[in-house]
């Protein structure tokens, strides 16, 4: 299988503009003639802070979804929810599609993003040769789901801003909207520093780049 880096090629992950190196070493940088950004044929230790983020944000992830989001003040009632009670509540009051979309993108796409990402830099790392373009494919979704986790956030900002009517009915943020507002930031980093290049290294001996 022939690669972009047999052939002295890399793309800037800047604009994507495919450019030609004129030095092989694994640490060869060039600036790509579009837009000025640094190129290479890989990542440097992207493996590690790929590794980082994810573990990080999963710690997060526990105070995330065991701490309150959200406090509602409706007269005489007042609620104190976290993500899980918050999908429980409105099962239970018939808003079923409301809350399989609060569920699916706050709590079931963190859990598959997370396990996700350490799948694909752990398989990276060892040089797995199963699936690349399926591994690829991942990746690109994972791009993609990945921004619809901060639903919960967008959720909690709007009520608090819009539904504040003095002692009838207020909305305040919970101490879990922080943890999980770090879940969701550092699972975007770690997918923008994964180089999914390296998922075509193959053996071990074409891990240019410094990816480990």
């Amino acid at each position: 299988m022939i690669r972009g880096v047999d052939l002295q090629l890399a793309s800037c992950h800047g604009c994507e503009l495919v450019i030609r190196m004129r030095d092989v070493d694994h640490d060869a940088i060039a600036v790509c003639p579009r837009c000025g950004a640094p190129v290479r044929f890989r990542k440097r230790n992207a493996s590690s802070h790929v590794l980082a983020l994810v573990v990080a944000a999963a710690a997060l992830y526990f105070p995330a979804n065991a701490l309150t989001i959200m406090y509602t003040e409706q007269f005489p009632e007042r609620r104190a929810d976290t993500i899980l009670s918050g999908v429980k509540f409105l099962w239970g009051r018939g808003s079923w599609a409301l809350a399989a979309i609060v569920f699916t993108a706050s709590i079931l796409v963190p859990v598959l993003k997370l396990g996700a990402l350490g799948f694909l830099v752990i398989s990276t790392i060892r040089h797995s040769a199963w699936r690349p373009r399926a591994r690829t494919r991942l990746y690109r979704a994972l791009e993609v789901v990945g921004h619809w986790s901060m639903l919960d956030v967008f959720v909690v900002a709007l009520l608090t801003a819009v539904v504040q009517l003095g002692q009838f009915a207020r909305v305040s943020p919970g101490p879990a909207v922080l943890p999980f507002a770090g879940v969701v930031l550092l699972t975007m980093l770690a997918s923008a520093s994964f180089d999914a290049r390296a998922i075509w290294d193959l053996d071990r001996g074409s891990g240019r780049g410094g990816y480990e």
